[in-house]
């Protein structure tokens, strides 16, 4: 089995497809791609954030938040992901607003562009269309990549780092301005199909408006069900007041 931050190379006894390997549960990517003609389906079955700053409180509900995923060639494949229905409550002194409906569609390409050996090297550029409604997201046309490494410490143990890098729109003008985050991840096979990952993810935002920065340590698991289904779960802790407090969430994957 693998988990993000743990490539899996070893192909199991049905159709020649490898083991699952997914992006989450952590925040960082992982380094593989879906085989050529083959597809992959990776969503939360609930998540919830909850946020409590100067004196308000938001909380975030994703009813599901699928990606799907094809192999377009060796070492490639096209993504894409949309929440299908959020629910994001703001709570204060003048009272509470609820927003509603689906989130922004994200499109990205996977390129596995060291695959072979040891050490495991992938390229995802992404592009975000603004399909959310007001409220739920900025509006706007994005783009950034981000270029997940993961690195086997020994037979058990593996190391994966995922720096990303975005050109997101002002706040208060049309422009663009640089946004970068980091995740640093450490993931354990465990018997029987368990790998547990710990995650610290920090992420620099530059926006003219009013630079911001959020910082999280997170705890996830993972569990393979044969070679080709995974269950997952895990908790964010948010480290400073600009992120959320705490984020809980599970989901699953499936390979086909």
């Amino acid at each position: 089995m693998a988990a993000a931050g743990a490539v899996e190379a070893q192909t199991d006894d049905s159709g020649g497809l490898s083991a699952i390997c997914t992006d989450r549960p952590t925040k960082s990517d992982s380094a593989c791609s879906v085989e050529p003609g083959h597809w992959q389906l990776e969503s939360d079955l609930f998540n919830g954030a909850f946020q409590r700053a100067d004196g308000v409180t938001t909380d975030t509900w994703y009813v599901t938040n699928p990606t799907l995923k094809y192999g377009l060639a060796p070492n490639i494949d096209v993504e894409a992901n949309m929440v299908p229905f959020a629910f994001v409550t703001t709570r204060g002194a003048s009272g509470s607003d609820t927003q509603s409906g689906n989130g922004d569609l994200y499109l990205r390409l996977k390129d596995t562009v060291l695959a072979s050996g040891p050490v495991q090297i992938g390229l995802v550029p992404y592009v975000k269309a603004p399909t959310a409604r007001t409220g739920l997201g900025d509006g706007a046309w994005e783009t950034g990549f981000n270029m997940p490494i993961t690195i086997p410490l020994n037979g058990a143990v593996s190391l994966t780092v995922s720096p990303e890098f975005d050109a997101l729109k002002d706040r208060a003008q049309d422009g663009r301005h640089f946004n970068t985050s980091q995740t640093i991840d450490i993931s354990y096979s465990l018997p029987k199909g368990y790998t547990a990952s710990a995650e610290l993810w920090g992420d620099w935002n530059a926006d003219p408006a009013g630079a911001s920065r959020q910082y999280s340590f997170d705890l996830v698991a993972t569990k393979a069900v044969g070679k080709l289904f995974q269950l997952d779960g895990g908790v964010f802790f948010g480290l400073n007041r600009a992120t959320p407090g705490v984020q809980i969430f599970t989901g699953l994957s499936q390979k086909w």
